[in-house]
């Protein structure tokens, strides 16, 4: 008998497949496989898909309709797949999430998924923090709603919430050289340290422990009687606890160790170039530099 770990799948760090790849992952599970493209050296590998060899699906979204709709989350359950979740759900700012749904909107796939799947299996991320100007002189954040945010997140059972701040990308400072008077500010870890214990004051109050995910300098600086600590977005730890079996709790050496990840061993699908993100979030690391808006398609 194999007494090997069994994988956890990271479906997506590279684009949203809940919001727009649904029906691709799905022929890969009825396959039986996924080909996986190593972004860096374009090497495809064979990961075999069925449930006896996989242990969690993770899901990373900002938009979970098209999954809820489908009816995807029954359709894998029934399979005999365990699912977790990653949601973000940031504050309402068109202008840097200009393709993601009302918050309301987020709140009813938030409250479908706990009601459908166990609480414990949902991570709320509101990720990235981020300080911009925009045509003013004063420097603006996008959290005016994490406390809205909260508040609601705890109604429905989450008791985790994963941040971090914004990582300023040559390609993300290319993408707004045509947006006169914008520009992402990059505040002192003493205001990040200032920002971080206020949420956590927050958090407290309805009972979400704070983690931040590659944020290692900041959370090195925090005072010791602060509880935030680093996340791990991919918690096998966890997925042992709420879904039994034999998986690995070896960290994750392919992901920003070095900065603070705590993510554990997992096997990442889908492809920057194959799977474009049609969110166009203005701070993303995966879209193309141009800010080019791209064709919104399956929601």
């Amino acid at each position: 008998m194999d007494s090997s770990p069994l994988t956890v799948v990271s479906a997506s760090r590279r684009t949203d497949i809940p919001a727009f790849y649904m029906d691709w992952f799905m022929e890969q599970i009825n396959k039986g496989l996924f080909e996986v493209v190593n972004p860096y050296n374009r090497q495809v590998s064979r990961l075999p898909a069925t449930p006896d060899k996989i242990h969690t699906i993770v899901f990373w979204s900002k938009n979970f309709r098209p999954f809820i709709k489908g009816g995807f989350g029954k359709k894998l359950k029934e399979m005999g797949y365990n699912l977790f979740f990653n949601f973000t759900i940031n504050s309402n700012y068109p202008r840097l999430e200009p393709r993601v749904p009302s918050l309301n909107q987020r709140f009813d796939q938030l409250d479908i998924l706990c009601r459908s799947f166990d609480a414990r299996s949902v991570n709320w991320r509101f990720d990235p923090i981020c300080f911009f100007k925009s045509g003013k002189n004063e420097i603006q954040d996008n959290l005016h709603d994490f406390s809205r945010i909260a508040a609601r997140a705890s109604r429905y059972g989450i008791t985790r919430c994963i941040t971090s701040f914004m990582d300023h990308y040559p390609k993300i400072q290319k993408r707004i050289v045509s947006m006169p008077g914008f520009s992402f500010i990059d505040p002192s870890i003493e205001t990040k340290i200032e920002v971080l214990l206020a949420m956590e004051t927050v958090l407290s109050e309805v009972n979400i422990d704070l983690y931040t995910c590659c944020e290692k300098q900041v959370l090195e600086a925090l005072s010791i009687d602060s509880g935030i600590t680093k996340s791990s977005c991919i918690p096998n730890d966890l997925l042992a606890e709420i879904f039994g079996g034999n998986l690995s709790f070896k960290k994750d050496t392919g992901q920003r160790v070095k900065d603070g990840c705590g993510c554990m061993v997992s096997v990442d699908i889908g492809s920057y170039h194959h799977h474009p993100c049609y969110h166009n979030c203005l701070f993303c690391y995966a879209n193309p530099s141009s800010g080019k808006s791209a064709v919104l398609k399956n929601t």
